[in-house]
């Protein structure tokens, strides 16, 4: 996986170099509408322009602009991981009802699908309304948690209807010896429906980490909350014209805690598949 990875950013990095090598700097255009992006330093700094940058300032005398991108990443990290554990958590639960109860996969599944056509940029002001009027317990709602359940509204679609998926995945056969075993519904859930799910859960998650992450920038961005890398591409691109490479730099934060969350749903999938673990020695 580390490989494939590398390899996708080699290939990512020759890619940009080359279209810039030559691409026309106005970009091209056919009947009015620009077909491929504009090549010029402004639009696409080089690589090594972007990478360089990260060492200087952020501004005269202050920290480097990679510091800076690093705890931003930081910030919307913990928005990402908690609403990755709640849309774990709540596409779980609503999987496992919906192949225990017929009725409510019937009566739940299409609501779980209309739920992402409702527009993130119109959804997140709402929640963080919502969220400025409650408190857990003394401590009062804190902006990040707004972040976090958008977060969370992104990321527990693609666990619901993967895991919903494996769970209904065994063979009629392998339901009915576990039922001459007078197995109980929930042994069989362990035993037979919760393995054979695996194949179909570990590819939802990894959707599910990508939409978290999407979800927490974007809901940055909407909310106005501050300290995250949402909000830091917002306050950089305000230098777009003057310093392009410091807006690729807060993109490549954004980038890096994908991959960062790519990593760990990787990591779990090796640890907890044990013929995967075997395939890989």
């Amino acid at each position: 996986m580390a490989v494939g990875t590398l390899g996708a950013v080699l290939l990512g990095g020759l890619l940009w170099e080359g279209y810039k090598a030559v691409g026309d700097p106005d970009g091209s255009t056919l009947f009015g509408v620009r077909l491929l992006p504009r090549a010029d330093d402004a639009a696409m700094p080089h690589l090594g322009e972007i990478l360089g940058r990260l060492t200087e300032p952020e501004l005269a005398g202050g920290e480097p602009v990679g510091l800076v991108v690093l705890r931003a990443a930081g910030f919307t990290l913990r928005a990402v991981a908690v609403g990755f554990a709640v849309a774990v958590l709540v596409g779980g639960l609503l999987a496992v009802l919906m192949q225990r109860f017929r009725v409510a996969e019937r009566g739940l599944l299409p609501y779980v699908v209309l739920s992402q056509t409702v527009p993130l940029i119109a959804l997140a002001p709402v929640i963080a309304g919502w969220g400025g009027q409650l408190s857990i317990g003394s401590r009062p709602w804190q902006p990040w948690m707004s972040v976090a359940v958008i977060a969370t509204y992104l990321a527990f679609f693609p666990i619901a209807v993967g895991l919903l998926r494996g769970l209904q995945s065994p063979a009629p056969i392998a339901e009915e010896l576990m039922r001459s075993y007078a197995a109980t519904w929930w042994h069989t859930l362990l035993k037979l429906r919760l393995p054979a799910a695996r194949p179909y859960l570990f590819p939802a998650l990894r959707l599910a980490g990508a939409a978290a992450v999407v979800g927490a920038v974007v809901g940055e961005i909407s909310t106005g909350t501050r300290g995250g890398i949402g909000r830091l591409v917002v306050e950089y691109a305000r230098e777009a014209t003057t310093d392009p490479a410091k807006v690729y730099a807060a993109l490549l934060g954004a980038a890096l805690l994908g991959l960062v969350v790519a990593g760990a749903v990787g990591l779990a999938e090796l640890l907890l598949t044990p013929g995967r673990r075997a395939s890989t020695r």
